[in-house]
């Protein structure tokens, strides 16, 4: 499945795999075009980068899985799957492989391509400044250069060798790129009604696990504040279920996939109930104060509370070094917890403000108000190549 256009231009191949991998690879795509029109793109995406181009070698949504019991039955297929897109990498031999994220599947991918004669560059460096450590030098092994989100990163990884770019975080390109006008209009609510986001995730396994945790802090919202409504932005491969599981929740949710909706809600939206992720990161972009809350399975659960050596998850707490956003996460995200913090941040408690004038500050270290990260991402891609 490679791209049909004839060119010269440079053969580049992107391995992404899930929804927030998909979004970083389409806006690199775009900024790769804008600084090398002829470029041809081979791999996997999603959706996103279809839209730039893409002709994905098998779909997407077949690598995210997340957590040891939801991988553990997967395993045979993703093998499969690694496989074929290495093969697939050195019959087309590409001018460089950019993996996105996942990094199970993608280190994997990179290790059979080490020695094949093809750059191989990273974006999104791992954790390892929350767990397991030791795996900045087994990358720096097979990687040629990793692109990195967060400030502090590059260090864990250059001591090991491994030249590394600190470029921004890509979430901070989407900044005020939502119309909350547009939003209340469209739903019919008034200038005055409070609106309450509840993300609950983008995978099935997050969405079962928390939505019942969220319907319980929802109905005590609901009992003190009844004109308040709800929007759940979430993606398309998990609508359905959480449409259907929210058929009988109060305050009338109003479910959106698209992107245009999800920033239009944001812009429109007075606080927010949301999983731990990138989603975190784009409230704060978005301005809107915010509670976290995430369970993994119990297993999964365990074990990570054994290897993670850091007292929070959330992007903006770690790059402030200080716990702006609240968290309740495993035997914490329990309702009598969270509905205390929401309901300040619905009833205009002073964290609402000290949450917004904190959201500026990492933003701001994040790289908002400079080039944006994927033209930076795109900048160090083409110099890879220009130097093979």
């Amino acid at each position: 499945m490679t791209n049909q256009t004839v060119s010269n231009g440079p053969k580049i191949m992107l391995v992404a795999g899930e929804a927030s991998g998909d979004q970083l690879g389409g806006r690199l795509m775009a900024a790769i075009k804008a600084q090398a029109p002829d470029a041809r793109f081979i791999g996997v995406g999603g959706p996103r980068m279809e839209r730039e181009g893409l002709s994905s070698l098998f779909p997407m949504n077949e690598m995210s899985v997340m957590g040891l019991t939801e991988v553990v039955p997967h395993i045979p297929h993703l093998l499969k799957r690694i496989a074929q897109t290495a093969k697939f990498a050195q019959t087309e031999q590409p001018d460089v492989v950019v993996t996105i994220d996942a990094p199970d599947f993608s280190f994997r991918v990179g290790k059979k391509l080490k020695g094949k004669g093809i750059p191989l560059v990273h974006y999104v460096a791992p954790s390892v400044w929350a767990w397991r450590e030791g795996r900045a030098r087994k990358i720096a092994g097979f990687l040629d250069h990793l692109l990195a989100l967060l400030p502090f990163e590059p260090p864990y990884f250059e001591k090991e060798g491994l030249p590394t770019t600190f470029i921004g975080h890509s979430a901070v390109e989407e900044r005020h790129d939502g119309d909350a006008d547009r939003f209340r209009a469209k739903h019919g609510l008034s200038d005055t009604t409070k609106l309450l986001a509840v993300l609950p995730g983008s995978r099935n396994s997050e969405v079962k696990r928390l939505l019942p945790v969220f319907k319980t802090v929802i109905m005590d919202i609901a009992a003190k504040y009844p004109d308040t409504r709800i929007v759940v932005p979430t993606v398309a491969k998990v609508a359905d279920t959480v449409t259907a599981e929210m058929k009988d929740w109060p305050l009338s949710p109003i479910v959106v996939s698209t992107d245009q909706e999800r920033h239009d809600a944001f812009a429109a939206s007075y606080c927010a109930l949301a999983a731990s992720g990138t989603v975190s990161l784009e409230l704060a972009i978005s301005g809107v104060p915010h509670v976290i809350a995430y369970q993994l399975n119990a297993i999964t659960g365990w074990i990570a509370k054994r290897l993670i050596k850091i007292d929070t998850v959330t992007i903006v707490n770690l790059v402030l070094g200080r716990k702006l956003i609240p968290e309740f996460l495993q035997d914490k995200c329990q309702p009598g917890n969270i509905t205390p913090v929401l309901d300040g941040l619905l009833g205009d408690s002073p964290i609402r403000q000290e949450q917004k004038d904190g959201f500026d500050e990492a933003c701001h270290l994040l790289g908002f108000g400079g080039r944006a990260p994927s033209e930076k991402a795109a900048e160090q891609i083409l110099k890879i190549i220009a130097k093979k």
